[in-house]
């Protein structure tokens, strides 16, 4: 995402500001309902940035709903999602959510959450 864009003082203070810079980033793209780009490789001297999974999933979630078209409305008319929740999971990423509302959410689109350790 090139609209994140951070430093620190240490690589651990650069990585978590980096994680900030992201969430607030997704944000954004979420606000303007643009596509959310799919993460790349780290290049040559990067590194990943881990972020917490609910937050990390949250992407998925948003992509899904705006793929299907669906409104939040419709989406929590399916079982098991409420419309505050979709509300919370798709519009605020930085809100500290379950990951289990999460792939609720997801499940009630037909998707799955996939995690992959690296």
């Amino acid at each position: 995402m090139p609209e994140a864009l951070t430093e620190g003082d240490t690589r651990e203070q650069a990585l978590a500001e980096a994680a900030d810079a992201l969430v607030v980033a997704m944000g954004g793209y979420v606000e303007d309902r643009r596509p959310i780009p799919e993460p790349s490789a780290a290049g040559a001297g990067q590194e990943m940035v881990a972020l917490p999974m609910p937050t990390a999933a949250k992407p998925a979630l948003y992509t899904a709903i705006r793929d299907q078209g669906v409104t939040n409305v419709a989406l929590a008319e399916r079982p098991g999602v409420s419309e505050t929740i979709v509300r919370r999971l798709v519009h605020h990423p930085d809100h500290h959510s379950k990951t289990e509302r999460v792939e609720q959410a997801l499940a009630a689109l037909g998707k799955h959450l996939v995690v992959e350790a690296a």
